[in-house]
């Protein structure tokens, strides 16, 4: 499991000049100097000698990539970067800020529609940058799990980190392809996965081990929750993340992953200010496809598949998991097993303890997946046959109480392999080892739900504490709330800057109709404001009676049937309201 033979650069020093910017590699023994020229956009190698006294210089962490925009080219560099821990010798880093640069000295060449363009494309990009938890390690490979690292060939260990990245992850993937293109320069680029990572080092029974918790989000069909659900034509599915939860004592390592995607056929869930829109499953297409090609690589990547469906068997939700049913009947795949538990119905007044069924249920399937495990001589134990792949709505919630209960079962079984638990000892009461364990699993929940939903997870006073609390009632509540908020009145600008920062829409900077001047129909602008004013009119009317009190009942019924009957109308269209997002085609997101 050796790191990639070449790294990346770890300290880079950045000079910049009129003509160009110098990136300096200050490894030890390094004298590699990237040039990029800020007019012709060529990327060059040189030496330290050949940049300019004059230029000014700062320290960077990373080359996140370059992209371009209505005003030219930018580059994207890290600016600030803090340890996360190491893992296995080698340093993890968590990206914490970033900086735009321009190679255009000036905007003069641009109109003041163009200038307004490229602002609103800056602050997509910078959106996305601070989203939390883009991650990075110069001297270790991320993107793969222990089992996939193991079985690679030595011409993989030679190649660079970029090359070698699996890129689910690589979330500048797009915006290192001109350095991907020459691969002298390779040494310069940073690969950067987005999810969570943590790692703590624990001691039971006095025995000291590291454990780590890695969630990898995919970058094929990215987005916001619910503007992109289900799968795309190539298979790939919706707030797709891969969990690892790492165990390493006295030079073994152990490894346990899971899945969780979005429900793998084209249906969607538009906002439409209802608070939960009903979901719609496609009529005009032919949804095996889709389906068989993400299970084929699902099986590829992971080997057996356990689908665990936790969405509810009544209402809005039943006719997806009656689909999702169906289809793997269809697929006739022995490697392809579903396992449905209405998660809501099953745990509804409070009845945690409940969730035991569904392990039960797994436990046998459990056991024939294993783990993967090494000895301290770097030899193969054991490899993982199969894994769990989770699904809710959001994929957020539920699964994530789900894995984390899966994750506690395979870490029992290897820390007592390991000999760092004793026979008969359960690790439910470790209680200092079991509070770092909850605690991470439900931070896990919160990084991968803002990054989907816009806001921390819900059910996380169940993960940190093993209980349902009121106030953890409360806070979902809130959490809801600011959901529903984004999901209706910011998504649309969310989107786009996903699919911006991805390279699923490219800027022309020829193109001269821009992409942000739809014009609203004038009823979006007039229909709330009659529906205040009408609202403001019936509370007045309330407050200052008239002569008689049939002529203020008058007043009122008549203000409050205006207000109602506004709200009625804009509830009818409320797609027309939302926030929707202006760059990709919304039939490619379909």
């Amino acid at each position: 499991m050796a790191a990639a033979a070449g790294g990346a650069y770890a300290n880079l020093k950045l000079h910049i000049t009129p003509e160009k910017f110098y990136v300096e590699a200050c490894d030890d023994g390094a004298n590699d100097v990237l040039a990029i020229d800020r007019v012709s956009t060529e990327v060059t190698l040189t030496v330290k000698k050949d940049i300019p006294p004059s230029a000014v210089t700062r320290q960077i962490y990373g080359i996140l990539g370059t992209i371009r925009l209505v005003a030219g080219t930018y580059l994207i560099v890290i600016t600030k970067k803090r340890k996360v821990g190491e893992f296995f010798s080698h340093a993890v880093w968590k990206a914490m800020d970033f900086d735009i640069l321009s190679y255009k000295k000036t905007m003069l060449h641009l109109t003041d529609i163009q200038l307004q363009d490229n602002k609103a494309f800056l602050a997509m990009i910078s959106h996305v940058l601070n989203v939390d938890g883009f991650y990075f390690s110069t001297t270790y490979d991320l993107t793969h799990t222990l089992q996939r690292l193991a079985n690679t060939s030595p011409e993989f260990q030679e190649m660079s980190l970029l090359e070698r990245a699996d890129p689910r992850f690589v979330w500048n993937g797009h915006l290192l392809r001109e350095f991907a293109a020459q691969p002298e320069i390779h040494r310069f680029a940073t690969p950067v996965m987005h999810g969570f990572i943590t790692m703590y080092s624990c001691s039971i029974n006095g025995k000291y081990f590291d454990w780590i918790l890695i969630s990898r989000r995919s970058c094929f069909r990215a987005g916001v929750r619910y503007y992109v659900r289900g799968i795309d034509s190539e298979g790939h599915a919706a707030n797709f993340v891969e969990t690892e939860q790492i165990v390493h004592y006295n030079g073994s390592k152990a490894s346990f992953v899971q899945t969780r995607g979005s429900i793998p056929f084209f249906w969607s869930q538009r906002p439409n200010l209802k608070y939960k829109p009903k979901p719609q499953i496609s009529k005009s297409v032919n949804h095996m496809d889709g389906f068989q090609r993400h299970f084929d690589s699902q099986i590829i990547s992971y080997g057996k598949q356990v689908i665990v469906n936790l969405v509810n068997q009544k209402g809005s939700e039943k006719p997806l998991e009656q689909t999702f049913s169906q289809m793997v009947n269809s697929l006739a795949n022995g490697m392809v097993r579903y396992v449905a538990f209405d998660f809501h119905k099953e745990c509804s007044r409070m009845r945690w303890e409940r969730l035991q069924v569904l392990l039960d249920r797994l436990a046998e399937q459990q056991d024939e997946f294993g783990y993967f495990l090494v000895d301290s001589d770097g030899k193969m134990v054991t490899q993982q046959e199969g894994t769990f792949r989770s699904n809710c709505m959001d994929c957020l919630d539920r699964t994530n109480v789900i894995q984390s209960l899966l994750a506690r079962r395979s870490l029992q079984a290897q820390l007592q392999r390991l000999g760092v638990l004793h026979v008969g000892q359960r690790i439910e009461e470790q209680a200092e080892f079991e509070k770092i364990y909850k605690n991470a699993w439900a931070d896990n929940a919160n990084a991968c739900a803002k990054q989907y939903a816009g806001t921390g997870a819900l059910k996380t006073d169940y993960t940190r504490t093993g209980k349902r609390t009121q106030w953890g009632l409360v806070m979902d509540g809130w959490n809801s709330l600011i959901r529903y908020y984004k999901n209706n009145f910011s998504d649309g600008f969310r989107q786009d800057a996903i699919d911006l920062f991805l390279g699923n829409y490219s800027v022309d900077e020829v193109d001269s109709v821009s992409p942000f001047r739809v014009q609203k129909d004038w009823k979006f602008l007039a229909l709330p404001i009659i529906m205040v004013v009408a609202f403001s009119m019936c509370i007045i009317c309330l407050l200052m009676a008239g002569d008689t009190w049939t002529e203020t009942l008058a007043y009122v019924l008549f203000w409050g049937s205006a207000s109602f009957g506004t709200l009625a109308i804009i509830l009818y269209n409320g797609k027309d309201f939302v926030d929707a997002p202006k760059l990709v085609q919304k039939e490619k997101m379909d």
